[in-house]
């Protein structure tokens, strides 16, 4: 984590549930002396979305951190929340007592943004955090649209394809790869940002997959290298 944020990749997701809570307290060792650099989201699990299961999640979540804000905190899931206008609310109580700076969901679909966008401020929501890769187009049928007629962003995650999904071993992968003189990695990123719509957080485990990862930033796919790339991964 301090080698992507020492090459520009300042954006860190991480939620409550993972690793019950031991990753958030990773992450503030790591940012301890870096918080101003760093774009800092986590998430709320949705047995925690009532008022009072927000509010001390959000404040776990903040002391395992071991800062006095997020950047960003998502809603996790859609399933299993009774009322999503008292998490809006809860969210705006946050973010007007600066905890949070912005609130946004994950895994919502369609039909989810739409219920979303009925609530007294349900359009202030900053981001969808949704699977994408060139493995994984479904988001481009209609959520991808949907946001993007909204004007909002969305966060990638898988963008790699997550495991056992192939894309770094494709041969058309490899090939642009090679001949762009970047690892796979590179290019899968590459192409999940190409909108200038979708923000990529990859996972890594390694420095070295971290400096992969970080090529992306520089790299443009030209038109027939996304035409390959569409015929290799059909939408």
């Amino acid at each position: 984590m301090s080698t992507g944020l020492s090459l520009g990749m300042t954006l860190i997701d991480t939620a409550e549930v993972y690793g019950g809570g031991k990753a958030e307290q990773l992450i503030g060792r790591v940012i301890k002396n870096r918080r101003d650099e760093v774009f800092l989201v986590s998430k709320v699990w949705p047995s925690h979305a009532t008022r009072t299961g927000i509010q001390d999640a959000c404040s776990a979540s903040l002391t395992r951190l071991g800062t006095d804000h997020l950047d960003l905190y998502l809603l996790h899931w859609p399933d299993r929340v009774k009322d999503l206008a008292e998490v809006v609310e809860t969210f705006e109580q946050l973010r007007a007592g600066g905890q949070i700076r912005r609130w946004g969901v994950s895994n919502f679909g369609v039909a989810e943004m739409e219920r979303l966008w009925r609530i007294p401020g349900g359009e202030l929501c900053a981001t969808n955090q949704v699977p994408y890769s060139l493995a994984d187009r479904k988001v481009e049928r209609a959520v991808l649209p949907w946001c993007a007629q909204h004007r909002m962003p969305i966060m990638a995650y898988s963008p790699l394809g997550g495991e056992g999904a192939g894309v770094l071993r494709n041969p058309v992968v490899q090939r642009i790869a090679s001949s762009q003189g970047r690892s796979p990695a590179a290019v899968a990123l590459a192409w999940a940002v190409r909108s200038g719509r979708v923000i990529a957080i990859p996972e890594s485990g390694s420095v070295s997959h971290v400096r992969e990862n970080a090529a992306a930033l520089t790299l443009t796919l030209g038109s027939d290298e996304l035409r390959q790339l569409d015929e290799a991964f059909p939408a």
